[in-house]
């Protein structure tokens, strides 16, 4: 039977490094005795640099950003940062299909996933005009599922493949999440900021058999954790909340799942040692500890996704296409053929999306 395999990734962030200047923006923003708790809460956060496809200008120092984007006093509306999103999303989206290095004139399916931007034409249909696809080629567009959404938008790559063996699937994941900065007094929403950077990947899923075999694709709802991550539009951006009930209820639900270990469960009846090499998305590192904790896993098992997270913080959908990224260019360096692999990543709902894949 015709496998599907993940070829290639190819990523992209914009120019500007924005977390130390954030941490400046935040502590003017909050309390003296806030202020002092979130300095010391960035620090240990794990994140060095962060990217934007805004430059912060003076807004460190209680100014305006260099775009006159974000004015104190004066945040923009939803609107405003839509045609923000509409204007710099194409672009960086051009930059990762460039690192892709693949031959976009035999592209048959392509896919979005994005969270942090709507507009109609869309961006797969700018992407199509702007890269001369093909006319025909299939467009599918994965909206407002948060973080998690880059396994569902594979999954649905597979799935082209496996009824198309001749079906070569561009996959494009984009997220610009610092368009939806929010002013704040309160303290755990500025730790929320302190994640979020943008960036994109795009990827080829095809019948070729290079980079990693897809294998199945599962998912699962944390009962009771609806309102644990929240994403919801509002009249001046889209308004997140991330609660920090958030890695206790990872750790909770994957220490489940790994005690029952059977059939029907994340481990597919297999343990967590059958598993050589974990691609976890980089939400934050107390979700990391969270998963580590949760299956029990060796300390240097998420070592991809700690990088991922200090070189980039948590770019939403993209964020665990880098971590696979990582993976497949050390595994190119270092070649392990039939290495076991699984990709986790967790979005609102609470929902843990996972895939099996294998190395070559």
């Amino acid at each position: 039977m015709t496998g599907a395999y993940l070829n290639r990734i190819g990523t992209a962030v914009p120019d500007h490094d924005v977390h130390q200047g954030f941490v400046s923006y935040a502590q003017r923003q909050l309390t003296p005795r806030d202020g002092r708790l979130f300095a010391r809460m960035a620090q240990r956060a794990g994140i060095e640099r962060r990217y934007s496809t805004l430059a912060l200008g003076d807004l460190p120092e209680g100014g305006a950003d260099a775009q006159d984007f974000y004015r104190p006093g004066a945040f923009p509306d939803t609107g405003v940062r839509m045609a923000a999103f509409e204007r710099a999303a194409p672009g960086l989206a051009e930059r990762a299909i460039a690192d892709l290095a693949t031959d976009l004139a035999s592209v048959t399916h392509l896919i979005v996933a994005s969270c942090t931007g709507f507009t109609a034409p869309g961006l797969d249909q700018h992407l199509v005009a702007r890269l001369g696809l093909r006319r025909d080629v299939q467009r599918t567009l994965v909206g407002f599922m948060g973080c998690s959404a880059a396994i569902p938008a594979l999954r649905l790559a597979q799935q082209a493949v496996l009824a198309d063996p001749a079906a070569r699937v561009l996959v494009i994941n984009l997220e610009l999440c610092t368009l939806h900065l929010q002013e704040t007094e309160d303290l755990e929403t500025a730790l929320t900021f302190l994640l979020f950077g943008d960036g994109c990947s795009a990827s080829l899923v095809s019948a070729a058999p290079s980079g990693l075999a897809l294998g199945d694709f599962r998912s699962a709802t944390i009962p009771d954790t609806e309102e644990l991550i929240t994403w919801r539009i509002g009249t001046q951006g889209f308004l997140m909340h991330l609660s920090g009930g958030v890695p206790a209820a990872i750790a909770q639900a994957l220490r489940a799942e790994r005690e029952r270990c059977d059939a029907d469960g994340l481990l597919r009846g297999a343990g967590t040692q059958a598993i050589d090499i974990w691609a976890v998305h980089a939400g934050g590192r107390t979700v990391l500890d969270a998963v580590e904790s949760g299956f029990a896993l060796a300390p240097t098992a998420l070592a991809p996704s700690r990088a991922v997270l200090a070189d980039h913080g948590n770019m939403s959908s993209a964020t665990v296409m880098f971590v696979l990224k990582r993976i497949m260019t050390a595994h190119a360096q270092a070649p392990a053929p039939g290495a076991r692999g699984m990709a986790m990543a967790f979005g609102p709902g609470m929902v843990a999306e996972t895939f099996r894949f294998a190395t070559l």
